[in-house]
């Protein structure tokens, strides 16, 4: 399809203000109305997806009883088993302090899922929305972004969820003094479950979000505003910035900074590559 043939397209899709503004409010209807269904299907679910939360935090205890067992034959083969879900042995205590404590953190965790849930949904809103006023090749290349971008947040809170939770945690519980004898001191962690989940959602948020980055840098790339030897030549200052958001987002721990910023690095140069593909294409649709 030629230059000509999308503009007449647009200018056959022109419309009043009003309809803008009817179809604006129609959308945004739909967007409230699948919130509210996310809001409370996960809050009807709240209890199991709490408890589905919560393994990470027994995968830890398994790990620091495996770590207690030795560190011969047997304790690493428990470790593996413990990390691999397979021998989870941790009574997971938390601790309430407040009377209504666990059902604010179901609504909080509602709220997360309404969001999680909803967002093809949502995206697809903003996609209709915008569609008539964009170009058929534009519309074309947004479809992806609107798939990849779901799939590298679920990629992120994979990460939280199977690999740098427990190991956090682990080092958490191994920070205890667990005295025995009397007389000993005895500090033990006993979480609370607001805290935790708060932990675990402004987690499971913060790594979606970074691993946008290539969504982010893609749609850059293609508005012209960054270039592939622009972000080659910027790798440097990139692996700092990724490294400082990395230590101001994730707990203060080197186990949480490097499992976020190890990752983003990698994304970065991917998406070089990406912004790199999207410029070849340019410059031959352009020939």
């Amino acid at each position: 399809m030629s230059v000509a043939d999308d503009e007449a397209e647009i200018e056959a899709s022109r419309a009043p203000l009003m309809e803008h503004l009817v179809e604006l409010r129609s959308r945004l209807i739909v967007c409230a109305a699948a919130l509210a269904v996310g809001f409370f299907a996960t809050f009807i679910f709240a209890t199991p997806l709490i408890k589905f939360l919560l393994h990470p935090f027994a995968i830890a205890e398994s790990l620091a009883e495996a770590r207690k067992a030795g560190a011969g034959e047997m304790g690493s083969l428990q470790m593996l088993q413990a990390l691999l879900g397979q021998h989870v042995v941790g009574h997971m205590k938390f601790i309430s302090t407040q009377p209504l404590e666990v059902f604010f953190s179901k609504v909080k965790l509602g709220g997360f899922g309404a969001v999680v849930v909803s967002f093809p949904v949502l995206g697809w809103q903003l996609y209709r929305f915008v569609a008539p006023g964009l170009y058929k090749r534009e519309r074309s290349a947004f479809l992806p972004f609107l798939i990849a971008s779901p799939i590298l947040f679920l990629m992120g809170a994979a990460l939280v969820y199977y690999v740098m939770l427990p190991f956090v945690l682990w080092f958490s519980l191994n920070q205890q003094i667990l005295g025995g004898a009397p007389g000993d001191v005895s500090v033990e962690l006993l979480p609370r479950l607001s805290d935790y989940m708060s932990l675990v959602t402004t987690l499971v948020l913060a790594f979606g979000l970074c691993f946008q980055l290539p969504v982010v840098l893609s749609l850059l790339g293609m508005a012209g505003v960054v270039t592939a030897r622009m972000l080659r030549a910027s790798w440097r200052y990139a692996i700092v910035g990724v490294f400082a958001v990395a230590a101001i987002v994730t707990p203060p721990d080197p186990i949480s900074m490097l499992s976020l910023a190890v990752p983003i690095c990698l994304l970065y140069f991917a998406s070089i590559l990406c912004v790199q593909v999207i410029e070849w294409r340019r410059a031959k649709e352009e020939t």
